[in-house]
């Protein structure tokens, strides 16, 4: 395999992983008609350096020992927390991919987000590289576990079938706009190509690029499919649909480009990584697309004769 290919289990779980899965539920907040002086004594007793503010369930704001910190130095600990907070507020979704969280966190410069809910914007969590760190370690300690219990050989499924050419075919319907289910499908290919006993290194390869292929038929297109078809010796992944196209295919491949309209960035999808990082996966990966028509992918990575288990 070559090396720059190679995708990290971590990193392939960020995937995976959604943020509700690791996020922490118990929430310190404050209402907006509180002060900064009783603000001051859920920060001491805490040991927090900020809170969100919540009325009626509902995220409204942050206040941070930063505003505290002002407030006290000009002598307005009675003012109202609605007055000093900060209503402009970045926010995660609790059904995103916990890789959305990881690149939030880095690109802000953020110790931690609130988590709301997509359907109502309730406050239902906060997520900090903390959590983050637990939760992948814990799903790495129960995905080896699963894997000791599945450990039934099959990765000699191709050797038992006798003839002259084998291929298991996947197919997976995605649904368009329906965010609330992006990224099952991958998740879904990943299990079954654990199950045939696929190296975790190519299987790490697959579930990526087959997710992000996912993700952009949901994000562009009314639906389509997704079909895996492994081979002795390669795996290739299709993505097909009945979208608008891609007007500029060389442009959409360049790093951070996304016609993804803003509500859909809100939400934490186009942010224009989505072919790099299946091109980046990929042994071979080629793309048409047609003005009206639609768009299909192919994305094949290369299975080595010599592939076992780690």
């Amino acid at each position: 395999m070559v090396k720059d290919k190679k995708i990290s289990k971590i990193q392939a779980l960020t995937y995976e992983l959604k943020v509700r899965d690791v996020m922490t539920n118990k929430i310190v907040t404050i209402s907006p008609e509180k002060t900064i002086y009783e603000l001051r004594d859920i920060l001491r007793n805490h040991r927090i350096s900020g809170t969100p503010v919540v009325n009626n369930g509902k995220l409204v704001g942050i206040i941070s020992i930063e505003d505290f910190i002002k407030c006290l130095a000009e002598g307005e600990m009675n003012a109202l927390i609605e007055d000093k907070m900060s209503s402009k507020v970045k926010v995660l979704y609790a059904d995103e991919p916990l890789v959305h969280a990881v690149n939030k966190l880095d690109r802000y410069g953020f110790g931690r987000f609130p988590v709301i809910d997509r359907n109502g914007g309730k406050l239902v969590g906060i997520i900090t590289k903390g959590d983050i760190i637990k939760g992948v370690l814990k799903k790495l300690e129960i995905d080896y576990r699963e894997e000791e219990i599945h450990r039934y050989r099959a990765s000699h499924i191709f050797e038992d079938i006798v003839a002259d050419r084998t291929t298991l075919t996947f197919q997976y319907n995605v649904a368009g706009k329906n965010f609330d289910i992006a990224g099952d499908s991958a998740s879904k290919l990943k299990k079954a190509l654990r199950r045939l006993g696929i190296h975790p290194d190519l299987v790490r390869r697959a579930a990526i690029a087959s997710y992000e292929a996912e993700i952009n038929i949901v994000v562009y297109t009314d639906g389509g499919q997704l079909i895996a078809s492994v081979r002795p010796d390669q795996i290739m992944i299709e993505a097909s649909d009945s979208g608008p196209g891609i007007p500029d295919i060389e442009k959409a491949m360049q790093p951070g480009f996304s016609t993804a309209p803003e509500w859909v960035q809100e939400l934490g999808f186009g942010a224009g990584m989505g072919l790099i990082n299946i091109k980046h996966c990929a042994d071979k990966m080629k793309i048409s697309s047609e003005i009206g028509k639609g768009t299909h992918l192919e994305a094949i990575i290369y299975i080595k004769q010599q592939n076992s288990k780690g």
